[in-house]
C-alpha cells in the first residue's frame, strides 16, 4: 500500500480497507497548488483507477449539504449524508471542505470516489469515512492550511 497518495502521507491500513486486492499501484496527478483551482488525482491498478480524488480551491464556503443533496450525479457518489456541517459520506466516496488561504482563494475542498465500489453497496461506508477523517485533515496539512480563516469578503 502507498504511504503517500497525492502528496499526502497516509497510514497503508487506513488504505488498505478499500481495496485490499490491488497490485501495482501507480499515481496519474494533475495537481498543482500553485495554481489552486481544481484537479484530479488518481490512483490506478494497471489501467483501471481505484481511487479518484478531486481537489478544489474556492473564494466561497461549499455548501455540503448542498452537495450531498443535488450533487450526487456530478460526483458520482451514492447515498451521500453528511457526518458533520464540512463533510459527507456516500456509498463509494465522500467530500470534505475547509477554510484555507490559499494563493486567493479561501476553501479547501477534497472529493474523492471509489470507481470499485458498488454504488448501490453500503456496506462500506464506515471505510470511506475512516479514510475521509485521516486523509482530508493530513492533506489540509500538507497543504498549510490547517487552522487558517477565510479572508473577508468586501
Amino acid at each position: 500500500m502507498p504511504s503517500t497518495i497525492c502528496g499526502t502521507r497516509i497510514d497503508g491500513g487506513v488504505v488498505r480497507s478499500l481495496f485490499p486486492s490491488v497490485r501495482g499501484l501507480r499515481e496519474f496527478s494533475r495537481v498543482d497548488a500553485n495554481r489552486a483551482t481544481s484537479a484530479p488525482c488518481l490512483l490506478l491498478s494497471g489501467r483501471d483507477p481505484v481511487l479518484e480524488l478531486n481537489f478544489y480551491w474556492t473564494v466561497e464556503a461549499p455548501d455540503v449539504t448542498h452537495f450531498a443533496e443535488s450533487r450526487e450525479l456530478l460526483l458520482r457518489i451514492e447515498q451521500l449524508r453528511n457526518v458533520d456541517k464540512t463533510s459527507a459520506v456516500g456509498n463509494n466516496g465522500g467530500i470534505s471542505t475547509a477554510p484555507c488561504n490559499f494563493r486567493g482563494k479561501n476553501y479547501f475542498t477534497l472529493t474523492f470516489r471509489l470507481p470499485q465500489l458498488s454504488p448501490a453497496d453500503p456496506t462500506h461506508r464506515k471505510d470511506i469515512e475512516k479514510f475521509m477523517r485521516a486523509y482530508f485533515p493530513a492533506t489540509v496539512r500538507t497543504l498549510g492550511c490547517e487552522r487558517t480563516s477565510p479572508s473577508p469578503q468586501t
